[in-house]
């Protein structure tokens, strides 16, 4: 037959790519499915955020090296985590990019740098876990929620 071949009549260079493409298949098909996936990572606590806010702002107020470096270094660690949205990386990105020493110290300075801190904290909140919400929801003031007919100035319609 001419276009079949054993495997006894495969060129070297033939055996060895298969043998090579067998070695890196191998170690892929005996890995557990859990195994390559990566642990969960955990959204940074809203203290985090709190020093980089407090970082840029000492960083606007005291125009210094050391203030600035560790607003943006604080910042920088964060840009690749996982959980964090575009809008967050964007305002760290922000912080990174405005918290600069500056040879005076003025307003159009500082004001970027105080917003990008602000904007950090008011864009990196935790997101809300729904069943979280409803356990923490409390009816309003007057019992369950009712408040057996009366508005809010306290008129109820009917028989007192």
């Amino acid at each position: 037959m001419m276009g079949s071949r054993s495997h006894a009549a495969m060129s070297p260079f033939a055996a060895g790519r298969l043998a090579g493409a067998v070695a890196l298949l191998v170690p892929l098909c005996l890995a557990q499915p859990g195994a390559a996936a990566p642990a969960a990572t955990a959204y940074p606590p809203a203290e985090t955020f709190r020093r980089i806010q407090l970082s840029a702002f000492a960083c606007g107020r005291d125009n210094t090296s050391t203030s600035c470096d560790q607003a943006r270094s604080q910042a920088d660690k964060l840009l690749d985590h996982p959980r964090l949205t575009s809008s967050c990386k964007d305002a760290l990105w922000e912080v990174r990019q405005t918290a600069q020493t500056a040879p005076s110290n003025s307003f159009a300075r500082r004001d970027p740098i105080d917003e990008a801190a602000n904007r950090v904290r008011l864009v990196c909140r935790q997101p809300a876990v729904a069943g979280a919400a409803a356990k923490t929801a409390t009816p309003p003031a007057g019992g369950d929620g009712s408040n057996g007919g009366a508005g809010s100035s306290g008129f109820r319609f009917g028989n007192p």
